[in-house]
């Protein structure tokens, strides 16, 4: 099952932009907030959700250690 999971998270990492990430977030979150969802598609969901959420939190850390590594000066700064 980690197998899966695993395959699963390169999947997304390949196709999707931070901004579309965000976008299927807020709409995993609508469909969560749906009255008609059944538990089954709720977990889901919630999985699907935070199989998004890891790949921002990894996109994030990226652009944060590459901002990390360079100012004005050619030298490395605090973000």
């Amino acid at each position: 099952m980690a197998k899966k999971k695993e395959e699963d998270k390169t999947e997304i990492e390949q196709t999707l932009s931070l901004e579309d990430a965000f976008a299927q977030i807020e709409g995993l979150i609508g469909r969560l907030e749906a009255e008609d969802i059944t538990l089954e598609q709720s977990f889901a969901e919630y999985n699907r959700g935070m199989a998004l959420l890891a790949q921002c939190n990894e996109t994030l850390d990226r652009v944060e250690k590459k901002v990390l590594k360079i100012n004005e000066g050619g030298g490395l700064d605090e973000f």
